[in-house]
């Protein structure tokens, strides 16, 4: 279960109340990479290995896409929530990420939070070159079926979601997390897991997009990337370098493209609005 139930005292304009609120899971998973401490991520629990497996592609902690290590349980707390486990990864497969890794903490809120320095940023040069285009009046359509799947969202108004889909608006994935890039990394691991990364060609997130989420979208060849709300500076940056489509707050039948817009068309008629002074 990704939700708790917790009492509180709620104060209204004319009243105060009891209340008992479900809210959103928040646990330390602690990860070891050849029984050494690698990183602790701060994550909803449930789809732990999907998390672990997209983390590992996103970060370039292991090269080999077809490569699974070997994940065994160390340790559970008193609720049978998972808070240690132990990946063997041969060296051979070891990526630079692993070199250039995180310190022991990684908080919900930020993917880059405890990292000991920014990280490998070899991938700048490189770019995606998909020229397929998609209507951009599809991407509300999508943000409908990913809401459709916010559970843990509707029960406790504290969850981020992030869904994969084909050019043509099929769902391939959808996943919850208080982590707006641990939801990023599950979908990634998850679409891993069944061999469906390569059908992968659009990503919506349900709140901002910071760079480092751009990132992922990069590391995973996904040439689309759609947030409901705003962009940073600094995803629009890379969006612009790395040859990702950006749209962002897609919401109330609107969204705006901030990146690489050749790869976007509309079948809907505008007419033309004069902004000149009268």
């Amino acid at each position: 279960m990704a939700i708790r139930n917790y009492e509180g005292k709620k104060y209204e304009v004319d009243s105060v109340n009891k209340t008992l609120d479900s809210l959103t899971i928040e646990e330390a998973l602690q990860i070891n990479i050849n029984n050494k401490p690698f990183t602790v991520s701060m994550r909803t629990p449930g789809e732990d290995i999907s998390l672990i497996r997209g983390m590992l592609h996103s970060e370039d902690i292991v090269k080999n896409i077809n490569f699974m290590p070997d994940i065994v349980l160390k340790k559970e707390n008193d609720d049978g929530i998972v808070t240690i486990v132990n990946l063997t990864i041969p060296e051979e497969e070891l990526g630079d990420g692993y070199s250039n890794s995180r310190s022991l903490l990684s908080v919900s809120s930020c993917g880059i939070c405890g990292r000991t320095e920014l990280g490998d940023l070899s991938f700048l040069g490189k770019t995606i070159d998909d020229t397929e285009i998609i209507d951009v009046n599809i991407i509300h359509q999508l943000f409908t079926k990913m809401s459709a799947l916010q559970h843990n969202f509707n029960q406790s108004g504290g969850a981020h979601a992030a869904a994969a889909f084909t050019n043509t608006g099929e769902l391939l994935c959808s996943m919850e997390d208080i982590g707006r890039h641990n939801a990023v990394d599950k979908v990634i691991g998850k679409l891993i897991l069944l061999n469906k990364l390569d059908q992968a060609k659009i990503i919506t997130v349900s709140g901002r997009v910071s760079y480092e989420i751009v990132v992922k979208c990069f590391k995973a060849k996904i040439p689309f990337l759609a947030a409901v709300s705003a962009p940073s500076s600094l995803a629009v940056d890379y969006s612009k370098e790395l040859g990702i489509t950006l749209l962002a707050f897609c919401r109330n039948q609107r969204a705006t493209c901030y990146s690489n817009p050749y790869r976007t068309k509309t079948t809907k008629q505008f007419r033309d609005i004069d902004t000149k002074a009268s």
